[in-house]
C-alpha cells in the first residue's frame, strides 16, 4: 500500500515527465522544420505558409532568433486568447462544446475541493479509527485522511452526508445549466449554417422487394406518392466495398510509384530497380518505374471493368438509398416520421453530412444490422468482465507482494527505498495504462462491425464501450480486486463478524491506486499529447523520402483529430473518480483539478493549431456526456450508503435513501426537456430556415446542388475513362453509365433525334439531352471550370469529379 511518501515520489516523478514534455514541446514548435506538426490546422486553412523561405540553409530547419527562446512558453496565454465563438466558427462546435467539458470539471470540483479540503480533512483526521487497528490489515497514511478513519456509529457521518447532499445539488445545478446552455449553441449553430446538403437529405433503408421493379423505381414511386410536393430526387447506394479493396491496392501501387520517381529524380544517373517476387526479396529484377506504371495500368483495367460490372448487375444494387427533398421542413417531416404501416420497412434517419459517412455500412442490410448487433452485445459482455482477470494480474503484479512472488530474486532490489517508492507509487497507474493501449482500437473494430453508417455514430459507440469497460474493470474492477489481493490474509484470520466492516474500510483504500493513475494518464499523458511525437517522427520520415512537391508536404502532414472515442471515456471516468471521493477520500480531488486545468490548456491548443476533425455533429455527444456524469452521482451516492452501512451508522444511512431517487428524477426532466434539441430537427426551426432563404432568394436549383453530394466513392473517376454508350430504350434506372472522359462527344444522329447545346457563359457550361421521342431524356451538364459532369435521368440525378 502506497504511502503519502510514495506518492510523493510517483508526483515528482509525473511533474518532471509532464514538465520535460512540454518544455520539448515549446522548444521544438519555434524550430522551421517542425511548423507544420505543431501548425498544421493553419496551413489547412490557407493561412500560414512555410517559414524561413527567404533565409539561409540553416535557419531553414533552426531558430536563430534567440529573443523566441526566452519567450517559449508564450503558446499557454496564446491559447486562451481565443473566443468561445471563434473557436466555434475556427474549429466547429463539437471542439467548443468538447472543451466546455473540462471547464465544466473545474466549476464541479473547484469548489467543492475547497468545502471538502475544509470540512471533511478535519473531521476524518479526527476520528482515530485506523491508528488502532490490527497491523495485519494494510493501511496507509491516505487512509487515515478518509472516511475510513471514522469509528462506527459516530455522529460524524452527518457531516459526510450533508456534504454529499451539498455536492449533489451543486453537481445538478451545473449540469442543468451547461444542459441548457450547449442546447442553445446548437440551435444557433444550426440556425447559422449554410444551404447544406444533410439538410435536405434522408437515409432510407430496409426498402421492399419488388419482383419486376427496379430500386430506383421503387423509391421514386414510393416518394412520389407519399411526399408529391417535395420529393426531389434520389440517389442509389451501390455494394462497392470490394471496389474499394482494389482502389486501395492501386494507390498502394501509386504511392510505389511516386517513391520510385522521386528516388530517380534525386539521382538521375541510376534508375532504381526491384524484384518482382514476394515482398520483393526474390525473382527478377526489374526497372521500378516501368514495372509500377505497368502494374497501375492493369489495376486500372480491372477496376475499369469491375466498376462496368457493379453499375450494369441489379445484385450490386443495396436496399437503401440516399433520398433528397426540395425544403428542410420536408426533409425533417420525413426522416422523424414513420413512413410504413409495416415499421420495419422504409426506414427514415436523417443522412450523416457527406464527410461523415461510412460507406462501408450502407449496405448492410436490416437482418444483418439485427444479427450484428446482437453478436456485439454478447462480445462486448464477454470482453468486458473476462478482461478483467488479466487487468487483475497485472496490478497484483505492480505490487510489491506480488512481484517478489514472481521474481524472488528482485527482493533485495525492491527493499531498497527509493526503488520501493517508485513501483509502490508509480507503477501500478502505468502497468494499467499500458494494459488498456490497444482497447479502443479493439472497440472501434466492434462498433463498425454493429453497422452505424456515420463516423460520428461509430465512435460514439465506440465511446461507450470504452466507457463501460472502464466503469467495470477500471474503476470497480481495481476495487474489487484491490480488496481481495490486499485484505485476503486478514480476513481469513479474524471472525466473519468483522469481514464486512473491513470491507467498507477497504473500498476507501483504492484512492491511492486512482491517485498515481491520475498522475500518469492525466499529467504526464496530457502533456505527452501536445508533444506529438508519433506525428513528428513520421512526418520527418515521409519528408525526407517521399516528399518532393508542396502538395507531398500537405500530404506528410498528419494534423489529427480529437479522439473522442477514448478521449471522452477517460474523461468521464475522472468525473466518476471525483464524483465517488469527494466525500470518501476528498485528498483526491487536487490531482483532478489539476487534470482539468491542464487538459483545458492543452486541447485548446491543439484544437485551435493542429486539429482537423473528419464530422461535425454539432455536440451530438452531449447527451451521453450529461446521463455518465449522473450516472457517477448514483454510483456515488450508492455506494456511500454501502460503506456507511457497514459502519452502523443506522440514524444517518436512511437520510441517503432519497438522494438517489431525487438525482435520477433531475436526469429525466433533463432528458425530457433539453435532449430532443439532440435527437430532433423541430419543423419551427426547419420552415424558418426555408423562409429565410426563400426572402433572401437563394438559388433554388436544389436538384443541382444534391446532384452529387452523397455520391458513392465508386463514382469519383481516378483516371480519365470514357463515357460509355447510353441506351435510350433501357429503361432500368439501376444501370448507370460510367463517369464521362474530358472532352465528351455529342452523341450521334441516330441516337439523339432531341439534342439541345447550351453554353453558359457565367460558369462555362455546356447542356445536352439525349434521347428519342418518348424515351426518358438524359439531361448531360459539363462545368469546365470545376471539371464536374452531372447526367439525370428523370428524378434520379448523378454526377461525376475527375
Amino acid at each position: 500500500m502506497a504511502t503519502l511518501g510514495d506518492i510523493g515520489v510517483s508526483a515528482f516523478i509525473n511533474i518532471v515527465t509532464a514538465f520535460a514534455f512540454l518544455l520539448a514541446f515549446a522548444l521544438l514548435r519555434i524550430q522551421p522544420i517542425n511548423d507544420r506538426v505543431y501548425f498544421p490546422k493553419w496551413y489547412i486553412l490557407g493561412r500560414r505558409t512555410s517559414p524561413g523561405q527567404s533565409r539561409n540553409f540553416v535557419s531553414k530547419f533552426v531558430n536563430l532568433n534567440l529573443k523566441t527562446y526566452l519567450t517559449f512558453l508564450n503558446w499557454m496565454p496564446q491559447a486562451l486568447k481565443m473566443s468561445e465563438s471563434e473557436i466555434i466558427s475556427h474549429a466547429g462546435l463539437d471542439s467548443a462544446v468538447f472543451l466546455r467539458i473540462y471547464i465544466l470539471g473545474l466549476k464541479i470540483f473547484g469548489p467543492t475541493a475547497i468545502a471538502a479540503l475544509l470540512v471533511l480533512i478535519p473531521v476524518n483526521m479526527s476520528g482515530g479509527t485506523l491508528f488502532f487497528l490490527r497491523k495485519d490489515l494494510v493501511v496507509s497514511d491516505i487512509d487515515k485522511l478518509s472516511i475510513s478513519n471514522i469509528s462506527p456509529k459516530s455522529l460524524k457521518f452527518f457531516v459526510h452526508i450533508a456534504m454529499e447532499y451539498l455536492f449533489t445539488f451543486w453537481t445538478c445545478y451545473m449540469l442543468y445549466k451547461e444542459y441548457g446552455r450547449v442546447a442553445s449553441m446548437r440551435f444557433k449553430f444550426l440556425a447559422s449554417q449554410g444551404k447544406r446538403a444533410e439538410q435536405f437529405t434522408v437515409l432510407v433503408r430496409n426498402i421492399p422487394h419488388e419482383s419486376g421493379r427496379s430500386i430506383s423505381d421503387r423509391v421514386e414511386n414510393f416518394f412520389k406518392k407519399n411526399h408529391p410536393d417535395h420529393y426531389l430526387c434520389h440517389q442509389a447506394v451501390y455494394n462497392a466495398n470490394k471496389f474499394a479493396k482494389l482502389v486501395r491496392k492501386r494507390n498502394n501501387l501509386q504511392n510505389w510509384l511516386d517513391y520510385y520517381q522521386i528516388k530517380f529524380e534525386r539521382n538521375p544517373d541510376k534508375r532504381p530497380t526491384t524484384k518482382t517476387g514476394f515482398l520483393g526479396l526474390c525473382g527478377e529484377k526489374v526497372d521500378s518505374i516501368d514495372y509500377y506504371k505497368h502494374q497501375i495500368r492493369e489495376m486500372d483495367k480491372r477496376l475499369t471493368i469491375k466498376r462496368e460490372k457493379i453499375l450494369k448487375d441489379s445484385n450490386f444494387v443495396t436496399p437503401a438509398a440516399f433520398v433528397s427533398f426540395n425544403s428542410r421542413w420536408a426533409a425533417a417531416v420525413s426522416a422523424q416520421t414513420q413512413q410504413s404501416k409495416n415499421p420495419t420497412l422504409w426506414l427514415t434517419n436523417w443522412a450523416p453530412e457527406p464527410r461523415d459517412v461510412y460507406w462501408k455500412n450502407v449496405s448492410v442490410s436490416f437482418l444483418s444490422l439485427s444479427v450484428r448487433r446482437l453478436v456485439i452485445t454478447v462480445s462486448l459482455f464477454a470482453l468486458i468482465f473476462f478482461y478483467m482477470i488479466p487487468i487483475a494480474f497485472v496490478q497484483s503484479l505492480a505490487n510489491l507482494e506480488g512481484l517478489e512472488k514472481v521474481a524472488p530474486f528482485l527482493r533485495p532490489l525492491i527493499e531498497l527505498k527509493v526503488i520501493k517508492s517508485f513501483l509502490q507509487g508509480f507503477l501500478p497507474g502505468l502497468a494499467l495504462k499500458v494494459f488498456l493501449f490497444v482497447l479502443p482500437m479493439i472497440l472501434m473494430i466492434m462498433s463498425k462491425i454493429e453497422g452505424h453508417v456515420a463516423l460520428s455514430v461509430l465512435e460514439r459507440r465506440a465511446a461507450a464501450k470504452y466507457y463501460y469497460f472502464m466503469l467495470v474493470n477500471v474503476f470497480l474492477g481495481s476495487i474489487v480486486t484491490g480488496t481481495a489481493f490486499e485484505q485476503l490474509h486478514a480476513f481469513l484470520h479474524q471472525s466473519a463478524t468483522q469481514i464486512p466492516r473491513n470491507i467498507g474500510v477497504s473500498i476507501p483504500m483504492k484512492a491511492t491506486f486512482f491517485i498515481t493513475y491520475i498522475m500518469v494518464d492525466g499529467w504526464a499523458g496530457i502533456a505527452g499529447e501536445i508533444l506529438r511525437l508519433k506525428p513528428l517522427v513520421i512526418f520527418h520520415l515521409k519528408n525526407m523520402f517521399l516528399v518532393k512537391t508542396e502538395r507531398d508536404l500537405e500530404k506528410a502532414m498528419n494534423p489529427g483529430s480529437v479522439d473522442f472515442p477514448e478521449t471522452l471515456p477517460s474523461l468521464q471516468l475522472y468525473f466518476l473518480l471525483g464524483i465517488v471521493y469527494v466525500v470518501v477520500t476528498p485528498i483526491l480531488l487536487p490531482f483532478i483539478l489539476v487534470f482539468f486545468a491542464l487538459a483545458y490548456l492543452v486541447y485548446r491548443h491543439q484544437i485551435i493549431n493542429v486539429y482537423e476533425q473528419q464530422y461535425e455533429s454539432a455536440a451530438a455527444f452531449w447527451p451521453h456526456v450529461h446521463g455518465r456524469i449522473i450516472a457517477s452521482l448514483l454510483i456515488s451516492q450508492l455506494l456511500l450508503m454501502g460503506l456507511l452501512s457497514t459502519k452502523k451508522a443506522a440514524k444517518s444511512t436512511p437520510l441517503l435513501v432519497v438522494l438517489p431517487i431525487l438525482t435520477f428524477a433531475f436526469h429525466k426532466y433533463c432528458k425530457n426537456r433539453f435532449e430532443p434539441a439532440f435527437r430532433k430537427y423541430p419543423l419551427e426551426e426547419a420552415m424558418d430556415k426555408d423562409l429565410q432563404d426563400h426572402a433572401c432568394e437563394i438559388d433554388a436549383n436544389m436538384k443541382a446542388y444534391l446532384a452529387d453530394a452523397y455520391l458513392h466513392p465508386i463514382f469519383h473517376s481516378f483516371q480519365e475513362v470514357e463515357l460509355a454508350e447510353v441506351k435510350a430504350e433501357d429503361k432500368n434506372p439501376d444501370h448507370v453509365p460510367s463517369p464521362v472522359s474530358e472532352h465528351l462527344s455529342a452523341p450521334s444522329p441516330s441516337r439523339a433525334a432531341h439534342h439541345r447545346e447550351n453554353e453558359a457563359s457565367s460558369h462555362n457550361a455546356q447542356h445536352y439531352e439525349v434521347g428519342q421521342p418518348g424515351d426518358d431524356i438524359f439531361h448531360y451538364e459539363y462545368e469546365q471550370s470545376h471539371n464536374i459532369y452531372h447526367y439525370e435521368m428523370g428524378s434520379q440525378h448523378h454526377g461525376y469529379h475527375y
